[in-house]
């Protein structure tokens, strides 16, 4: 059943993110944005763990998800080093997921030669 909720979770973000794109003028990069900064708020105000909680992955891989590593690592650093976790905590709490996205990034323009349009 775990498999089913994320999915289903993991699902309507996907649903979502696509009728934005259909049915208003935002730009995908605006989109996504606004999916790190709900989190963010969500996972700032302690309900987003209870989301993740229940979906597993449908709710961590999305960037909502991101968001929320990011204000999990500013509430953990404040708790430890006080003011400067503000800047250090979310950096370090995402900091595997951000290397990931560069070095596969970085390994898929060395394999596949992008072109301009």
């Amino acid at each position: 059943m775990d498999y089913i909720w994320a999915f289903i979770i993991g699902g309507a973000f996907c649903v979502i993110g696509q009728l934005l794109i259909d049915k208003t003028k935002l730009t995908p990069a605006r989109i996504l944005v606004c999916y790190v900064v709900i989190g963010v708020f969500l996972g700032g105000i302690g309900i987003y763990q209870h989301l993740v909680d229940f979906a597993g992955a449908g709710a961590t891989v999305p960037l909502t998800g991101f968001g929320n590593t990011l204000a999990k690592g500013v509430k953990d650093a404040v708790d430890e080093k006080g003011f400067i976790g503000i800047f250090t905590g979310g950096l370090t709490a995402a900091a595997g997921g951000i290397t990931a996205a560069v070095v596969f990034g970085w390994l898929a323009g060395l394999l596949f030669k992008p072109k301009d349009k």
